[in-house]
């Protein structure tokens, strides 16, 4: 029973990176954070990315001295200068690919990210990431508190709408996600005539969408799914999420058929994806060691 639950946990969590079709994962916004940024070692390669983090073992003595030297090089530039904006994004960089070797910790990546969004308070990338690792730290309540901070001000920003969600999910209190979403698709209308698609409301409720199924209230999903497929049948997102969700209740046929019209739907850098999570074994497969989720998509 325990397993099944995982499962669709799991799942769960697949789905809502269809939501904005950004992929809410550390790695990524990491990686456009630091996007201009040549590696400091490129065969070891960012964490959070499904697929790519090495073990521990597959990376050489070599390789890990040299992210060590690496951060004891950024570390002497800010003792320095302090506030040196490259030197603290550097060291931030270094030290998510040492976290994965077991040679830092995500908690030692909060003061950096604490400097750089003091230094660019208009960057919300920056409180992104920074709200995402309190939140990987357990630091549960100040990652709360830092959600809430860029929903004042960008209520329709979905790395913190779906950051801030997943966080009220891991916390058992369903309800105040759903509170957040319907407020937020409440003050939608007005929000878009003050400034036109600063709340994608489609990608709210698809994210709506799945608190439903993390409760297990798939009528309720279904019928989302559905009124948005009706509302645009042109857009690929709701028919891919209703597919994984027939997939995990077993209705193979219906959701390859599904699968099949969202892969024809979606632009082609989002094929392989859909094509990934429409062959990953779901939660009855005969194979349930299989937790391999497809890859997130990357925004439109």
């Amino acid at each position: 029973m325990q397993k099944k639950s995982n499962r669709w946990l799991i799942w769960i969590f697949v789905v809502v990176a269809v939501v904005a079709l950004i992929g809410f994962s550390f790695g990524q916004i990491f990686d456009s954070l630091v996007s201009n940024r040549p590696s400091p070692s490129p065969s070891i390669p960012n964490p959070g990315v499904p697929g790519t983090t090495p073990s521990p073992a597959a990376v050489s003595d070599i390789e890990k001295k040299n992210l060590q030297d690496l951060e004891n090089g950024y570390l002497l530039i800010l003792e320095k200068e302090p506030d040196n904006p490259e030197a603290l994004q550097g060291l931030v960089e270094t030290r998510s690919q040492m976290i994965p070797l077991g040679l830092k910790k995500v908690k030692d990546l909060i003061e950096p990210l604490e400097q750089l969004v003091q230094l660019n308070p208009e960057q919300t990338k920056y409180k992104v990431v920074l709200a995402q690792t309190l939140q990987r730290s357990g630091q549960r309540e100040t990652a709360a508190q830092t959600y809430r901070t860029i929903l004042a001000t960008q209520p329709g920003n979905m790395d913190a709408l779906q950051g801030f969600v997943t966080l009220l999910l891991e916390q058992q209190r369903p309800s105040s996600a759903t509170e957040l979403l319907e407020t937020t698709l409440k003050n939608a209308p007005e929000a878009n005539k003050v400034k036109p698609n600063s709340i994608n409301e489609t990608a709210v409720k698809l994210l709506l969408g799945q608190i439903y199924v993390s409760q297990k209230q798939f009528d309720s999903a279904f019928a989302l799914y559905d009124k948005l497929i009706a509302t645009d049948p042109k857009d690929f997102r709701p028919v891919f999420a209703k597919a994984i969700l027939l997939k995990e209740q077993g209705k193979t046929k219906e959701s390859q058929i599904l699968f099949n019209s969202a892969q024809n739907l979606a632009p082609g850098q989002y094929k392989d994806q859909i094509k990934a999570a429409a062959n990953t074994p779901s939660s009855l497969s005969p194979s349930p060691q299989s937790t391999q989720s497809s890859p997130a998509v990357p925004s439109q």
